[in-house]
């Protein structure tokens, strides 16, 4: 664990832990690394751990009975993947799965609630966090149900554009697809509507974004509502 103790921390609500509690979770993460697809969980499966990616975007997906689905929220380098553990659920409708590959940090599930419980600094910040992760969640089914296509997907990059420290965003056809609850061939059409516009380079799940101004401008209101009310509620980024 001497990596921890001397590394940044790339997580926000990890570096935002005040310095006790910092020093007390430090021994206790557990590095890992969270391939492009990879399964954290499925719902109604109770939690073993709590997920902090760092470089990593985590997809939040209610799945049908029939096995389609659709994304409700984003997790990336400001949060933390299984809030129900700590607000009493211990399971979640919710699966959760990779969606840009990268790395991050786990805890096992007794020691979160135990810190949860501690109440103090780390309950309010956990709790200002799922408020904000409740308000992208409502944000996203007005979105999905209101906004076209184009306007929805502007919105999925510029949220996976502020999880990580790049531009460019590696994910297959198939899971973009059911992120958005749509068929492959309207990502492909999507896709290329944008590139056509000079704001993304599109090829065989390689995204690159060229004009993230041009995409603020064509996203609808919704990007702009989630992502003020999580600079409200949560600490700026940590330092490099």
């Amino acid at each position: 664990m001497e990596v921890l103790s001397t590394a940044p921390i790339k997580n926000h609500l990890l570096a935002a832990l005040p310095h006790a509690e910092s020093q007390r979770w430090l021994p206790l993460l557990e590095p890992v690394d969270l391939p492009l697809g990879e399964v954290l969980y499925e719902s109604g499966t109770t939690l073993s751990h709590v997920y902090f990616p760092t470089t990593a975007i985590i997809s939040l997906l209610y799945v049908m009975e029939n096995g389609a689905s659709a994304e409700i929220a984003v997790v990336g380098n400001e949060g933390i993947v299984g809030i129900s553990l700590f607000m009493g659920g211990e399971s979640t409708s919710s699966r959760a799965v990779v969606q840009s590959a990268g790395k991050g940090f786990r805890l096992k599930a007794q020691t979160m609630k135990q810190e949860f419980n501690r109440a103090g600094s780390v309950l309010r910040l956990l709790l200002r966090y799922t408020q904000a992760l409740i308000t992208q969640m409502s944000q996203t089914a007005v979105c999905n149900r209101h906004h076209s296509l184009d306007q929805q997907l502007c919105r999925w990059l510029l949220l996976s554009l502020d999880r990580l420290e790049g531009n460019q965003l590696v994910m297959t056809q198939e899971l973009i697809a059911n992120m958005l609850g749509v068929r492959r061939e309207g990502v492909t059409e999507g896709a290329l509507k944008l590139q056509h516009a000079g704001l993304i380079q599109y090829a065989r799940g390689h995204i690159t974004v060229l004009d993230r101004a041009g995409l603020e401008k064509r996203s609808c209101e919704c990007y702009g509502v989630v992502k003020k009310e999580y600079d409200r509620l949560l600490p700026g980024k940590p330092a490099k």
